[in-house]
């Protein structure tokens, strides 16, 4: 019996991690950087009030190709894309005959092709699921010679303009083409942690020139998976496989926000995605559960897993997201509860080792979000 474990992956930036010291993790089949020798503390810190780097190359990229490409893409999300905007990105799901979620992503019009990001743990089984149902109507083809670079934190804005000046005139959600380290790199202004910040699609070969000229600026340090994990958390943001999977639905995970008017009963496109009956009921009619934000009352963290139960002890729910929230400096949550129990404010129990810890339900995100938006 072969018990050794399979290779894990590298990105481009391996090497420059370990120069670094980081602590190297396995995630998603890759080799990554869970911290520095600073801290996951002084990392999220660093990203709230200057610049973070962090490599989110093993996430997978796609370029998707054709007249048809935007029509076709929306057979398999319920968000609009062929009204998508050139040099607009869009947030976006795929989703199954039940309504569930098989992966959440990032959709951009390049103009002549659309542009996808999804995460590493789902890359190859979406890569598969766009050749199933797309081949026939578009070009699809999968950029593995490209890392990601997010740079996030309010002072991220001033460092891309040092490098490209037209940066500056980019809002939340806008992407352009633009020449760093000497290549053609493919910009969003967007990310994951709730602030302000880029995420650069480079070429391989150029990936460690750009993230040593970034790490250079005197606001940029590096960040590692763990302080991603505790930003993206107060920021309210979703984990994929987390919390929402493929049993869970759009309405169910609290993001009705990203399903486009036109894909809804009495828009322009209504349905016409995997679930969409399923999905167009639960807007009309409502849902059983729904995810929702949650304070701890005392400074245990809650963590996933956790059982959620009412003032008689009835499980109600469960945390799917959960630990200590730096900004806000105490332990912070998100996880699904019972309808009955999804108002904020309603107190709630989780079982922590056994013991009731006293937790409310609350809005999302738990610091405020500081996207750029002009």
């Amino acid at each position: 019996m072969n018990t050794t474990a399979p290779k894990l992956a590298t990105t481009p930036l391996y090497k420059l991690h370990l120069e670094l010291g980081a602590k190297m993790v396995p995630f998603a089949g890759y080799s990554m950087p869970v911290q520095y020798p600073t801290g996951v503390l002084k990392e999220h810190n660093h990203t709230r009030t200057q610049a973070g780097l962090f490599d989110v190359s093993h996430m997978g990229q796609v370029r998707l190709s054709g007249a048809d490409a935007a029509a076709a893409l929306e057979t398999l999300v319920p968000v609009d894309i062929v009204d998508l905007g050139v040099n607009c990105q869009r947030y976006a799901m795929f989703t199954n005959e039940h309504g569930g979620i098989l992966d959440d992503l990032m959709v951009s019009n390049g103009g002549d092709h659309l542009f996808v990001v999804v995460n590493a743990a789902c890359k190859q089984q979406d890569v598969a699921h766009l050749r199933k149902h797309l081949s026939e109507r578009c070009k699809i083809e999968e950029l593995s010679d490209r890392a990601l670079l997010a740079l996030q934190g309010p002072a991220a804005a001033a460092v891309m303009a040092r490098l490209a000046a037209q940066t500056a005139k980019m809002i939340f959600m806008d992407t352009a083409k633009l020449t760093l380290v000497g290549v053609e790199c493919f910009v969003s202004r967007s990310g994951y942690t709730g602030e302000d910040g880029f995420e650069i699609s480079v070429p391989d070969a150029q990936a460690e020139e750009l993230a040593r000229l970034l790490l250079a600026q005197p606001e940029v340090a590096p960040i590692g998976l763990g302080a991603r994990d505790s930003l993206r958390l107060e920021a309210g943001l979703c984990l994929y496989g987390h919390d929402m999977d493929d049993g869970t639905t759009p309405v169910e995970a609290s993001l009705a926000w990203a399903l486009s008017k036109a894909r809804r009963a009495g828009g322009a496109r209504p349905g016409g995605y995997p679930g969409a009956d399923i999905i167009l009921r639960q807007l009309a009619e409502g849902v059983a559960r729904k995810r929702v934000g949650l304070l701890a009352k005392d400074r245990m963290p809650v963590r996933e897993g956790a059982e959620l139960v009412d003032a008689e002890g009835r499980v109600i729910g469960k945390v799917t997201s959960g630990g200590f929230g730096p900004t806000i400096n105490g332990p912070v949550a998100m996880g699904y509860v019972d309808i009955a129990y999804a108002t904020l404010g309603t107190a709630l129990h989780a079982i922590v080792r056994g013991k009731p810890v006293a937790v409310e339900v609350a809005k999302t995100p738990f610091t405020p979000q500081r996207y750029f938006r002009g």
